[in-house]
């Protein structure tokens, strides 16, 4: 792009400054024009390059208006350098229009690698089988929508990898944990910050662990179905039998709250993970009657 216009898209720290490559901060302190997020945490960003380069925000609200503007002045001669918040850009930011709107004019786009939470995750989790792994971000939050992203997950044979903000992590957990309670799970906080964190288990152990909302930006990889249902049968044999169980206490007229804690006690399964299955067990009863 040397001499001429175009766009460069810039993968930028997801927490840590001194993530970002010597080539990044080149290319902002060359570009012409910096398209960003959040203006405020884009200059910490370029104070840290060394770089003084103008910012112009593009957002998931403005950007189908600023893209002409910005692929004319790329057509003059500016050199636009597209950044995210944190990581790549466009992998669930915005940025995709402005790409394809470069690319369409003919004009040259290229890309700085650089951190992202998707990978980082993955590799940290201890799930990665080394085939390919679905990215999925942010959960919807209800109705058809979540449940149609959960049942992607049902026979998945490779580990996924979700966002979900730490409010709604726990009601996150417990509906995996409610479908799956044996499959395997990484939660990941923080990544590459001060207090970075992952915690792993079963669905339901990470549900009983993670039970009140964490701090921080949260990075969920579900381990491939296979593994939980195919390749454990111990692991599904469990699940079957804390079912059978809390069916026969719930039909006793025993509560779920108090089954739970039995079968806790009796080490069949985490109190978390026997409460829902007592849950469904009730329901079940109900429908039946």
């Amino acid at each position: 792009m040397a001499g001429g216009g175009g766009l460069v898209v810039v993968g930028t720290p997801i927490g840590n400054l001194e993530d970002l490559s010597p080539r990044a901060a080149r290319c902002l302190r060359e570009a012409d024009l910096v398209a960003c997020e959040d203006t405020r945490r884009t200059a910490v960003l370029l104070r840290h390059a060394g770089a003084q380069t103008r910012m112009v925000p593009v957002h998931r609200h403005n950007e189908a208006g600023r893209v002409a503007d910005l692929v004319a002045r790329m057509r003059e001669g500016a050199r636009v350098a597209l950044v995210s918040d944190a990581g790549m850009p466009v992998v669930s930011d915005p940025g995709s229009r402005l790409v394809r709107a470069a690319a369409d004019a003919g004009l040259p786009v290229e890309v700085v690698p650089g951190p992202s939470a998707v990978i980082a995750a993955l590799a940290v989790s201890g799930l990665a089988g080394g085939h390919g792994f679905a990215f999925l971000g942010f959960v919807p939050r209800k109705g058809p929508e979540r449940r149609a992203a959960l049942d992607r997950l049902d026979r998945l044979t490779v580990p996924a990898v979700l966002f979900e903000s730490p409010q709604r992590l726990p009601a996150l957990l417990d509906d995996l944990a409610a479908r799956w309670p044996a499959r395997p799970l990484a939660v990941c906080r923080e990544l590459t910050k001060l207090h970075e964190e992952t915690v792993r288990g079963t669905a339901a152990e990470v549900a009983e662990r993670l039970a009140e909302p964490p701090r921080g930006e949260i990075a969920v990889v579900v381990g491939a179905a296979a593994a939980a249902d195919g390749d454990d049968p111990a692991g599904s044999a469990a699940d079957e039998r804390l079912r059978e169980a809390m069916a026969i206490l719930i039909d006793a007229g025993v509560g779920a709250g108090r089954a739970a804690e039995a079968v806790a006690a009796l080490g069949v399964a985490p109190r978390n993970a026997a409460y829902r299955a007592g849950l469904e067990a009730a329901e079940r009863r109900r429908a039946a009657t």
